[in-house]
């Protein structure tokens, strides 16, 4: 039998060092879930404030 008759898609490649490649973010990643958090919660802050003055000039 040859591999590609006993290949399984949904099953993980087995490979040695795998296991610390897997366990690990890439540091870009990181670097732009962070940068997307922060900004995100600064134009979530400036709506909030754009709200909160506008509702004082009624």
């Amino acid at each position: 039998m040859s591999d590609s008759e006993n290949y399984d898609p949904l099953t993980p490649a087995r490979r040695k060092d795998s296991d610390s490649q897997e366990r690990k973010m890439p540091r870009g990643l990181v670097i732009r879930l962070f940068a997307y958090l922060v900004a995100g919660h600064v134009i979530a802050g400036f709506l909030y404030l754009l709200f909160a003055v506008g509702m004082h000039n009624q």
